[in-house]
């Protein structure tokens, strides 16, 4: 740590300086870090993987799901591409799961598949798994992303 040397102290400038507003920049910072977008709380999201429960596997993945229909091993997967918003830990919207076993879920996030391949099987269990979906939650229009 740097000394200081001795002698009188600077005063501070008083708050009726000539500068006693701020600039325009930094009113137009502020505003816009209060405009954020609201997080969705974690009771908005549990709906969606509450619905996944008791459902079976939608991904059957061929050669991987071993489709037992009393499997209790089914979670909801979410879709791993950046379009859902999924990044560097960060998981994509509940909105975007799909039931899936276990077996199906580590090739999802873990198997050496191609991503293109891993995306086309997530796309089409979705497709069949939001109607059904939809019909649980009680909702009568859900509103699709694009994939």
């Amino acid at each position: 740590m740097k000394r200081s040397r001795f002698g009188p102290r600077k005063v501070p400038m008083s708050r009726g300086s000539w500068k006693s507003s701020p600039s325009a920049a930094t009113l137009k910072r502020r505003s816009t870090m209060k405009s954020r977008a609201k997080k969705p709380t974690v009771a908005e999201g549990s709906r969606y993987l509450a619905a996944c429960r008791g459902e079976p596997c939608y991904l059957r993945v061929p050669g991987v799901c071993r489709r037992n229909p009393n499997d209790e091993t089914v979670v909801p997967c979410h879709e791993n591409s950046l379009a859902a918003g999924k990044g560097m830990g960060l998981k994509s919207n509940h909105a975007r799961t799909v039931p899936g076993c276990f077996w199906c879920h580590i090739w999802l996030d873990q198997g050496s598949a191609p991503r293109e391949k891993k995306q086309v099987t997530f796309s089409q269990a979705y497709l069949e798994w939001s109607p059904v979906r939809a019909r649980k939650m009680g909702i009568t229009e859900e509103v699709e992303c694009s994939l």
